[in-house]
């Protein structure tokens, strides 16, 4: 397989197959804001090279330096990755996240 960028920016609006709302692509957008469910489609960021295609629910959320980082896994190979919360991310679901990463 050849060997892509560490990042690519993807502009892409999708249908969240976790709960269905429709989210506007800013480029870096790799999950849905509402749900926080993503999809596992990337091996690098933005590459689009995993042939996996499941899943992926956050586990949890971290925050620190006035940021949160999710945590997922995926339901299909089992695959963890972290990203970086957006902006427009739902807030509440990110606490309740976040509290759980603290009881653990």
């Amino acid at each position: 397989m050849a060997e892509t960028k560490r990042f690519q920016k993807k502009k892409e609006s999708f249908k969240c197959i976790a709960c269905g709302r429709e989210t506007v692509g800013t480029g870096i957008t790799d999950h849905c804001p509402y749900c926080l469910a993503s999809i596992h489609v990337d091996v690098n960021p933005g590459d689009r090279a995993s042939k996996c295609r499941g899943l992926m629910l956050p586990q949890r959320a971290e925050y620190s330096g006035g940021s949160y980082t999710l945590v997922y896994k995926c339901l299909k190979c089992g695959q963890t990755k972290r990203v970086i919360a957006a902006p427009n991310d739902n807030e509440e679901l990110l606490s309740q996240l976040s509290e759980k990463a603290a009881a653990l």
